[in-house]
């Protein structure tokens, strides 16, 4: 389960990406400023190096902000340069073996689209992305789509088992999406190119935190 100080970042999460105008570093820092505190660096296409590179640089902000860094995907990388931890997609390592080699001291999310694939995987996870909400273009291989009912009906079913693992709504989200998303029954939510492609990202992040209440 995640700290109490994480819970309290945790319902607005930034999943970075990078468009013709923002690189990925860019869009960290203007999440950062903002207000989010929770960043995911995602970058897909780019090599282990690279990742590092961005997050080396990230990490001394991240410590002023005193924001969390999750890398995506990159296990070991998570360990060598001691961020916050890591989120883990459907097809990546499996979540039990990211926790064998990073112990308790990290943040570990996994990816899932059913109850199924949380009861799977919940034990071994500090918060779990589910989604997507609608279709999206920032991710590949999308998984089926969710809409309100499908949280409302997921959520249900891992309060009726005892399951109490933190969800993050994912996926096509956007600021008109907000409260009905919460009210839903998730924890929070992830946004990517809502942020991104906002005529003033920053801004766009300040009217979310308002919305949210954090």
């Amino acid at each position: 389960m995640l700290e109490k100080k994480y819970l309290e970042i945790f319902p607005l999460q930034f999943i970075s990406h990078q468009n013709e105008h923002i690189s990925y570093e860019e869009g960290c820092l203007k999440a950062l400023e903002g207000g989010c505190r929770w960043i995911q660096l995602r970058m897909k296409e780019s090599t282990e190096d690279e990742v590092a590179h961005i997050a080396e640089r990230l990490k001394p902000i991240i410590k002023d902000y005193d924001a969390v860094l999750l890398l995506d995907d990159h296990v070991n990388l998570c360990k060598q340069l001691n961020v916050h931890g890591v989120h883990i997609g459907k097809n990546d390592m499996p979540p039990a073996e990211a926790r064998s080699i990073l112990g308790d001291k990290y943040i570990i999310g996994g990816t899932c689209n059913t109850f199924d694939d949380i009861q799977k995987i919940h034990s071994h996870v500090d918060y779990i992305g589910c989604g997507p909400f609608r279709y999206t273009t920032t991710k590949k291989n999308l998984a089926p789509v969710l809409g309100l009912d499908g949280y409302r009906d997921i959520i249900w079913q891992c309060r009726s088992n005892n399951i109490n693992t933190p969800i993050v709504a994912i996926g096509g989200i956007t600021e008109a999406d907000v409260l009905d998303v919460i009210n839903a029954g998730p924890n929070g939510i992830a946004l990517s190119g809502e942020i991104l492609n906002a005529p003033d990202p920053v801004r766009k992040i300040h009217n979310l935190i308002k919305l949210l209440g954090i």
